[in-house]
């Protein structure tokens, strides 16, 4: 369980990054995510106190808030032709939500398919249902999905194995550093591999679940 950490500093509200996982009830890696490209979704800039980290609260509340408007504002049109139980790829689940490509999933897909396959290079792929593309479109806005029964639910869906692991921020950094050197992915798993103590299959697992988070 996280230990949530919140408290008030000169009469304001501050939460560590915990908090703000909490507080928002998004997951540890999408946190991470918006912070290191901070510059790009305005997420707020930190400041240590008793040396941690910290956030004032109604800061992120404002960015949220602004976070979630700007995503409703750019809604797509939903397919909801074909069989609710058909199973669809990446790219099927992005032609149902009208993206142009399987690259602007958002973290609410990625982080529930029904199935997953892993690959023999170490690679993840999902694969989904479109009952459960449509409920998750249908969540945006509290329409209920033409996939299921008012009423009813399709039960929990699984998160994806690599959820909150704090390995994946080493994954985005990694990401991050090649990009701005100009390089691609060739090679990372080794050196991600080399950075944590783990085998170059789960690096190359890990690398690609915080590259999908950053398609959010």
């Amino acid at each position: 369980m996280i230990a949530v950490a919140q408290r008030s500093i000169d009469g304001r509200l501050a939460v560590d990054r915990a908090g703000v996982v909490e507080h928002l009830g998004a997951a540890r890696s999408t946190v991470n995510h918006w912070h290191l490209h901070r510059d790009r979704f305005g997420f707020p800039d930190g400041f240590t106190d008793d040396g941690g980290e910290w956030f004032w609260l109604d800061d992120i509340e404002a960015f949220h808030t602004e976070h979630l408007t700007a995503k409703k504002a750019v809604l797509t049109e939903v397919d909801r032709s074909g069989s609710p139980n058909e199973l669809v790829n990446s790219t099927g689940a992005a032609d149902i939500l009208g993206y142009a490509s399987y690259r602007n999933l958002p973290d609410t897909v990625i982080d529930h398919p029904d199935e997953i396959e892993e690959l023999p290079s170490g690679r993840i792929r999902r694969y989904w249902r479109r009952r459960t593309i449509w409920a998750i479109a249908d969540a945006r806005t509290g329409r209920q999905s033409t996939g299921r029964t008012p009423g009813t639910t399709t039960g929990p869906r699984k998160p994806h194995a690599y959820a909150d692991d704090p390995r994946l921020q080493a994954a985005a950094t990694l990401l991050a550093e090649a990009r701005a050197a100009g390089r691609d992915r060739r090679g990372l798993g080794v050196e991600l591999a080399r950075r944590l103590g783990v085998p170059q299959r789960t690096a190359q697992r890990l690398l690609t679940v915080a590259e999908a988070d950053e398609r959010t």
